[in-house]
Order: structure tokens, then sequence, then C-alpha cells
């Protein structure tokens, strides 16, 4: 009971600073440019001529994808830079001093808190997701074939960051751990296209940098998947030879011993953040 409590403090207090305000107008402003953006599409089609209805769900397909990569990119740095001051700037400013002096145990805080930020994180990213799917519905007809899987895959994806900030955020300061997290992300994205391109070349060894990258930290690996789960089932066909190297086309869903991997990653991440966390002076 105590984690749900402070679980449930932990979101209050979530909702109250000014970085989710700073998210919402972020988000409203991308569904805004991007429903605009899909509706020119549509008049580009009528107008020219110039596209078949399956060059337009393959364009739409792709934008779509790009587009829920911003929203990721916001959801990154939003629960990055919420991870932080939820743990270190607490036991900076003496906040966490006053709950931990009484018979209660910093495991049981610790989940609190992360169980906090993950229905935060899980929830905006769910959310503002869908709201895109919508926007590219009513602008293009544009259905993806599996949008509740990579709803899960994207918020799966928050889970796995801000388990890395939370690790990051015991050891270091709140600014300094949500600059790592966000870096790491980025990272970690540019070696998976890196590597997919490596196995459009045919370079096995360039095309080993994302396999590693995506083992090392999951956040692109769950991108992937996603990207495939939105992606129109023919893109890879209409594409041609070497569609790998794109940065926002999927070659396959994700296998399940991936995903149990990525799960496995987030236990051990948070099993470290407890062990940081208890060793910690306050």
């Amino acid at each position: 009971m105590t984690a749900l409590t402070i679980a449930g403090l932990t979101l209050r207090e979530a909702m109250r600073r000014r970085v989710v305000w700073a998210l919402l107008a972020l988000t409203v402003v991308l569904l805004a440019l991007s429903g605009w953006g899909f509706s020119k599409l549509v008049g580009l089609d009528t107008e020219l001529g110039t596209m078949t209805s399956g060059e337009a769900r393959l364009v739409a397909s792709i934008m779509l994808n790009l587009i829920l990569f911003g929203l990721s990119l916001i959801a990154a740095i939003g629960t990055a830079f919420l991870a932080g001051p939820t743990l270190s700037g607490e036991v900076e400013s003496g906040q966490a001093l006053a709950l931990l002096a009484r018979p209660v145990r910093r495991s049981a805080v610790l989940f609190g808190k992360w169980l906090g930020l993950v229905a935060f994180g899980s929830c905006y990213i769910v959310l503002a997701g869908l709201g895109e799917v919508l926007v590219v519905r009513a602008t293009v007809g544009y259905w993806p074939p599996s949008p509740a899987t990579g709803l899960a895959l994207l918020a799966a994806q928050t889970v796995v960051l801000l388990t890395l900030a939370l690790l990051l955020s015991s050891v270091v300061s709140p600014m300094a751990s949500g600059i790592i997290s966000v870096g790491l992300f980025g990272a970690t994205w540019v070696a998976g296209v890196v590597g997919g391109l490596g196995g459009a070349l045919g370079n096995e060894g360039v095309e080993r940098v994302g396999t590693v990258s995506r083992i090392l930290l999951p956040t692109d690996g769950l991108w992937r998947g996603a990207m495939n789960a939105f992606q129109d089932p023919f893109a890879l066909v209409q594409m041609g030879p070497g569609e790998g190297g794109f940065p926002f086309l999927s070659e396959g869903p994700l296998a399940p011993a991936y995903l149990v991997w990525a799960a496995v990653w987030v236990a051990v991440f948070w099993g470290l953040t407890a062990l940081s966390f208890q060793r910690r002076d306050i």
C-alpha cells in the first residue's frame, strides 16, 4: 500500500511540473502540424494524380512513423527530465529524508516513484500516439495494421528510458541524468540506423553496431517493433531491395525473445537502481 501511495503522490507531483505543460504544448503543435501535412498529402494526390492508392498508403505509413518518432522523442525528453528531480532532486533538497525517517523501506519508495512515472509516461505516449493515429485516419483514411501493439511497444520504450534515467539520477545530478538519458536514447537510434545501412549494404561489421546497441539499450529495438506495427504491410515490397537502410521502415515484428530481454533489462536496471539508492547517504 505504501508503494501505491507514493506512486499516486509521484504522479500528482509530475502533473504539477512545468515540463508537463511543455510536453502538452509540443504534442498539440505536432498533432496540428501533422494534420495539416496529411491534408496536403491528400490534396497532392488529387490535384497532380501522380500517386497511386498504394503509393499514398506508403507515404502515409512512412510519415506516421516519422511523426510517432517525434512523439517518442518528446516522451523521452519529458520522462528523462521528470525522473531526475523525482529521485536525485528530492535527495539533494532533503525531502527524501523526511519520508525515509519513517518506517518506510527505500525499495518501497523507489518502486512507488518508478510506478508513478511509468503510469505517467505510458499514458502520455499511448494517448498522444492514439491521437496521431486518429489524425491520420481522419485526413488520409489510413489505419495501421496493429495500432494496439505499436502503442504498447512505444509505452515499453518509455519504461526502459525512465528506468535508465532513475538509475542515473541515483548517482548524478538531476540535470546530468536527463541529458545522459536523452543522449543515449539518440545515440542508440543513430546506431540502429547505421546498422540498418550496414545490413542493406551487406556489411556485417557495420550491421553489428545496430544489433549490439539494441541489446545494450532496448529503446531502438522496441521502436523498430512499433514501426512495424504501424507501417503498411506492403511497404517493404513497394520500397524494393535495400529498404533496411531506411530509418522509418522496419523489416519485421519483434521476436518474443527480444521482448523477454527488454523485460529482463528493466528488472536488472531497476535492481541496480535500488542497490544504488540503498547505499546512498541521505
